[in-house]
């Protein structure tokens, strides 16, 4: 019996010994498989960030050299030069004025307006810059493209007298009475202090930003100064590149206008790389790549991996300790043991879970963040600039009055626009925070929507004469208990939805009486509804118009759920027209109330 044992418990101990090395042996291997798989889990996600990072930089270079420009318009239509004042002292003070609104956005070193034949008539430079009069700029190639086109000229870069690199912005002067150009207004902004406005262009160590003008000379660069100016292609630059293939081919996408990514080594280390052109209207007018070296992205997914290794380690090594000690001292506990090991597991896949699921919450909330700040900004910046261009109009000179009027009607316009987008806003957040608040009474929903129709016909055929705006409704008594302001707001989200998708045609209101409820039906014979944006309509943020936030149906769908009532669209599948629909509650005739609330005292 003592041999079988001693035999036994040999073989126990050598199981033991096979099970535990195969089991170290199993985790080191899927250790490796997890690690990867983590890795490649995480830099997909930081490449992501890094695209959505650049497109927002591009955008954001864009948004600031058209408000440049839109200042540079407000100065080539003041009064002075309109009226061909060219210098003195009012045009001096009018240039300085400007000159400080326009260093108030971005560093610019020099303004200066010229005369039809490209002579500098009044300048304004920075502290310790020369300024300079009576000087012809004319065979300068951003002069030659602004006076035959024209048009705002984005010039490629070029270094200046003083050796700094700079870009120029013009606006040409043009009679607002017959169109005869007068001359041309000219803003000098040096390359390396206006691009890190948007990033790093000094560390090459970091992440950093390279920009570029349309001949692929660099604008500003994160590596050596001593490269702007440089032309990408040339040797100089080149060399520093070790001519690499990658690098040279993403560059050239990106000049041919396109956005796209990739990793390379140029001896340096190797680099993740996103770009995107710079847009002013449909046309690019510079290019922006952002570098990474990816050992900073490895780094905090190497942090990641080796907390979690350790856990896992920890976790294994405990779980083998448990194995040997319950196979020596008692067999018995090899249940328990079993059922610790299900319930580790289960908690580790739940961990593993939540985890997950809180990433993708993070990742949701992160992109509505943006969205929102990217809607925002934008809605914001449209009326805040025509309201800015108008005071200051209004501020510079003696305007008659039907000039004054103009610019107070745009101010008042653009003001108002303000408020919509702010009672939206504030209204999303009553929504989500569950204290939207109904001031319900009777109201006879036929004559609240006739009104709406009405006021709404006459102001929309003022933009569009060939849309016709009816409601057709075959009862003119229709009672329902509501809240007369927010069922406007609702019909006008829906008529000013169907407005700007219908240009000409008609847009048709029409309500029916239906069992303990009435149907209100908004038909138009637009566009439709685009099929990417149809699943996700009542959301947040989803527009495919030029214009808006994309709030006004998803606060259309809260105000009419919270009267109990529902709301809905169709779309007609060869994009002729969209439907929108919703349903009311009516008031019971006897008893003055609600047939849902009728229903429930019933019950």
């Amino acid at each position: 019996m003592t041999l079988i044992s001693s035999k036994l418990m040999y073989i126990g101990v050598i199981s033991v010994i096979i099970i535990a090395v195969a089991s170290y042996g199993l985790f080191f291997y899927f250790q490796r498989v997890n690690e990867t798989s983590i890795r490649e889990s995480i830099f997909e996600q930081e490449l992501e960030r890094q695209i959505n990072s650049t497109k927002s930089v591009s955008q954001h270079v864009g948004s600031d050299l058209r408000l440049v420009t839109s200042m540079l318009q407000g100065l080539a239509d003041s009064l002075y030069i309109q009226n061909e004042m060219l210098s003195g002292d009012n045009v001096n003070n009018l240039l300085q004025e400007k000159f400080n609104q326009l260093n108030s956005v971005t560093k610019v070193d020099s303004l200066l307006i010229t005369d039809n034949e490209g002579v500098i008539t009044t300048h304004k430079a920075s502290v310790g810059m020369k300024t300079f009069v009576n000087i012809d700029i004319s065979s300068n190639d951003y002069m030659k493209q602004t006076m035959e086109s024209l048009q705002p000229v984005y010039s490629n870069g070029f270094t200046g007298i003083d050796g700094k690199y700079r870009i120029v912005i013009t606006y040409p002067i043009t009679s607002v009475k017959d169109g005869h150009y007068i001359g041309t207004v000219v803003a000098n902004l040096p390359t390396i202090e206006f691009f890190k406005n948007y990033g790093n262009v000094n560390d090459i160590n970091s992440q950093f930003l390279v920009a570029f003008d349309r001949n692929g000379n660099l604008l500003a660069v994160g590596a050596s100064g001593d490269l702007v100016g440089k032309n990408f292609f040339g040797n100089e630059t080149q060399q520093f590149i070790n001519y690499n293939k990658v690098l040279n081919n993403l560059t050239q996408y990106l000049l041919a206008g396109n956005a796209g990514h990739a990793m390379y080594d140029y001896g340096k280390g190797e680099r993740l790389n996103t770009q995107s052109p710079v847009l002013v209207g449909t046309q690019p007018v510079y290019f922006v790549q952002v570098v990474t070296p990816t050992d900073r992205i490895y780094l905090k997914i190497n942090s990641v991996l080796f907390t979690e290794g350790i856990k896992m380690f920890s976790l294994l090594t405990g779980t083998t300790a448990a194995i040997i000690f319950l196979v020596f001292l008692l067999r018995k506990w090899y249940g328990i043991l079993e059922n610790e090991v299900a319930k580790r597991t289960r908690d580790l896949n739940e961990s593993n879970y939540k985890l997950m699921k809180a990433n993708e919450s993070l990742k949701i909330k992160d992109e509505a963040q943006n969205q929102f700040i990217n809607v925002a900004a934008h809605e914001l910046r449209t009326p805040i600039q025509p309201i800015l261009n108008a005071i200051y109009l209004l501020q510079s000179a003696d305007l008659s009055t039907a000039k004054k009027n103009q610019y107070i009607d745009i101010i008042k316009r653009n003001t108002e626009k303000l408020g919509r987008l702010a009672e939206d806003i504030l209204d999303v957040t009553r929504i989500e925070s569950n204290t939207l608040k109904l001031m319900k009474e009777r109201v006879n929903l036929y004559d609240l929507i006739l009104n709406i129709v009405e006021e709404y016909k006459r102001n929309i055929q003022l933009i569009h004469k060939d849309l016709v705006v009816n409601y057709e409704s075959p009862d003119r008594t229709i009672f329902i208990t509501g809240d007369k302001l927010r069922l406007n707001q609702v019909l006008l989200n829906l008529l000013d939805n169907a407005g700007k998708f219908t240009k000409k045609g008609s847009i048709t209101v029409t309500t029916a009486i239906m069992s303990k409820k009435v149907q209100v039906t908004v038909k138009d014979t637009g566009v439709g509804i685009h099929p990417e944006i149809f699943p996700k309509l009542f959301s947040k943020f989803v527009t495919k118009s030029d214009r808006g936030t994309g709030l006004g149906l998803f606060i259309s769908k809260n105000i009419i759920e919270a009267h109990g009532g529902k709301i809905w669209a169709k779309s007609s599948s060869q994009q002729e027209g969209a439907t929108f629909i919703f349903t009311l509650p009516l008031i019971d005739k006897e008893n003055g109330e609600s047939q849902e609330e009728n229903d429930e005292k019933n019950d």
